[in-house]
């Protein structure tokens, strides 16, 4: 079963982080990675820009209207995710657990509806 892994967090928490604590973070994404592929569930995954260079575009009566910034208001904001495929919900959540997302973001698993050649769901 395929599902996405949506990472949440608050953009505005915290400051610029210190080179070494960077390196850090990035060591620990990086070691969460090679977990995913050491398992075979990694499919893909991204970090996202922070939502200030977000554009949101809408479609309303034929027109397009784009707009700066995120959609909505939220206190966490959508900062990147990985596409996993594995047997079971619970083996997604427990890859999930070992994300290291710390004390800042969150993790939702939304399984994916994958569709064959013919668009049919399968």
């Amino acid at each position: 079963m395929q599902y996405i892994l949506l990472i949440y967090g608050d953009e505005t928490g915290g400051g610029p982080a210190s080179p070494e604590a960077m390196a850090k973070s990035m060591q620990e994404w990086g070691d969460y990675t090679q977990y995913l592929k050491d398992h075979g569930y990694h499919l893909g995954g991204e970090a996202l820009h922070p939502t200030h260079d977000a554009t949101t575009v809408r479609v309303r009566d034929g027109k397009t209207i784009t707009t700066d910034g995120p959609f909505a208001e939220t206190k966490e904001q959508l900062g990147g995710y990985y596409v996993i495929d594995c047997p079971s919900l619970d083996e997604a959540i427990e890859a999930s657990e070992k994300m290291p997302v710390g004390p800042w973001g969150s993790v939702e698993i939304r399984p994916i509806m994958v569709f064959d050649e013919e668009g049919n769901p399968s």
